[in-house]
């Protein structure tokens, strides 16, 4: 962070106030659909941005208070009140402290790139579908109805006007960021002709003073734990996830390395920070992550300078910020929105497996209509299990009969739990020759379903009266085969060396 150029310094510092306005209104939204105060959801903004990004490991990536998190936790407060939110968000960060003990963020690698493209690409559309909501009003019923009249048309306007400001002002410099820019322009454009339009002081009051040291007042007892813990958890689970991905589609825009274990970690002390001194808790925010990134701002120092400008919004410019109009906001997010979405998955209809393009479409789909943990969790299960029925097809099993009456197999492809019933079938030992050979030369035993797959095949052999002959198999697997050991023909120069994923090794 010291060694930054003074061109590095000021775009990090740019935008970490640009990333700072545009959290302010998304903090105290996701606190209202949390049911706790304006200021809950932005001592989280502050606390968690500033934690992770001093600490983490994706410098560059922006986190706060999230409303993935946000929908989970309105039912505990619903039930058991703010108190009871506090010592969950605490526990969430013990449980994410412990996923970084165990060294477990490394595996976000292994999620397939269909389910990254539908996890960009749905939040892309939650991002833009959240903006909505800002068109409506509650009336005195407490029902939410559409704006209307010029109301409606001003805000379409200056919308409008933001976002092209956002377009167009990079083609005459970028020395500033163009949304600091577009916000800063339409604020002293609605001020200076005195034009009507929704604020961020519609939303609620931002004035307020430094978060306080507050242990959650709640019992410390067998019961309480009952009630906070499976929150913990899908709460733990999802800001992980959510900041996992994120890390990996920021690691692949920016060609660097994050490093999982460690966001993991600093993720896990925001949040026990976070709960003992009033907030709400949170995780990486992908728009404000893709606002930051498409300014230039890949140090620690943008999510640093993001906490410490939400600090002195709280602190000394409520007034200011208040009056800062919506739409610059809700323009600001719709190009996040258009940035973050990978168009040209599009043109990969046709020329990728459809498969691929079936979970890319779930994951999106299953994110704007459910949550983010279970669009993973389905994509990835989808995933494995069309990349398993796949490579079950591909196990082949070819028959030579030799001069002098031997029968020859030879094996090709995988085995494993998928395959292993079909390559049984493959297999009639009552109508085979008195001595039969199986050749395993191209193949690869992968798992234990193989192994029994093969002892199961030498016992059909052993009760039929056959000479059963194994070749190149793998020294794990003559370790392994109970009832097949004894028909293995061992060659140390030409057998294959790889290793079987079982437990009897470990």
């Amino acid at each position: 962070m010291f060694k930054l150029s003074p061109q590095d310094l000021k775009t990090n510092l740019l935008s970490g106030l640009t990333v700072a306005l545009a959290m302010v209104p998304e903090a105290i939204a996701f606190a209202l659909v949390a049911q706790v105060s304006p200021l809950t959801g932005l001592y989280a903004a502050f606390l968690v941005s500033l934690i992770t990004s001093a600490f983490g490991g994706r410098p560059g990536m922006i986190s706060g208070a999230a409303g993935s998190l946000a929908v989970v936790m309105v039912a505990l407060v619903v039930e058991h009140g703010v108190e009871y939110l506090f010592a969950a968000v605490v526990l969430m960060g013990l449980l994410q402290l412990l996923f970084a003990a165990l060294r477990l963020g490394k595996f976000i690698r292994m999620v397939p790139h269909p389910v990254m493209l539908g996890f960009v690409n749905g939040l892309a559309i939650v991002i833009a579908l959240a903006q909505f909501e800002h068109f409506k009003v509650v009336d005195v019923d407490g029902n939410k109805h559409w704006l209307a009249g010029i109301a409606l048309y001003g805000m379409i306007g200056l919308t409008a006007l933001t976002m092209l400001v956002i377009y167009l002002f990079p083609k005459l410099t970028k020395a500033v960021p163009a949304t600091l820019v577009a916000i800063v322009a339409v604020s002293l454009l609605t001020l200076g002709l005195d034009i009507e339009t929704r604020t961020v002081g519609d939303l609620a009051s931002i004035k307020g003073g430094l978060p306080a040291f507050h242990l959650p007042q709640v019992p410390l007892s067998l019961e309480t734990l009952r009630i906070v813990l499976p929150y913990s958890l899908i709460l733990a689970a999802i800001g992980l996830i959510e900041s996992l991905l994120t890390l990996n589609l920021i690691d692949d825009m920016s060609d660097t390395r994050g490093r999982p274990n460690r966001e993991c970690a600093a993720q896990g002390a925001a949040n026990v920070v976070t709960g003992v001194f009033g907030g709400m808790g949170g995780c990486a925010m992908i728009g404000q992550s893709m606002i930051n990134v498409n300014n230039g701002a890949l140090h620690r120092l943008s999510g640093i300078a993001t906490a410490l400008f939400l600090l002195s919004f709280i602190l000394f410019g409520s007034a200011m910020i208040e009056r800062i109009p919506l739409a610059a906001l809700i323009g600001v997010m719709f190009v996040v929105s258009e940035k973050t979405f990978e168009w040209g998955s599009f043109r990969l209809f046709g020329k990728v497996p459809r498969m691929d393009v079936f979970v890319g479409l779930l994951v999106a789909g299953v994110t704007v209509a459910a949550d983010l943990a279970i669009a993973v969790f389905v994509g990835v299960i989808v995933s494995a299990l069309a990349f398993a029925w796949e490579h079950a097809k591909h196990v082949r099993v070819t028959a030579t009969q030799t001069p002098d009456g031997r029968k020859q197999y030879q094996v090709e492809g995988t085995l494993f739990f998928a395959s292993a019933a079909e390559f049984q079938q493959q297999f009639v030992p009552a109508e085979d020759a008195d001595e039969v050979e199986i050749d395993f030369g191209r193949a690869r035993l992968m798992d234990h379903s193989a192994i029994e797959a093969v002892n199961a095949l030498a016992e059909r052999y052993q009760r039929a009266g056959k000479q059963l002959k194994l070749r190149h198999l793998s020294p794990d697997c003559l370790e392994l085969l109970d009832k097949a050991r004894n028909m293995i023909e061992v060659n140390y120069r030409e057998d294959p060396h790889y290793h079987v994923a079982d437990d009897k090794l470990a």
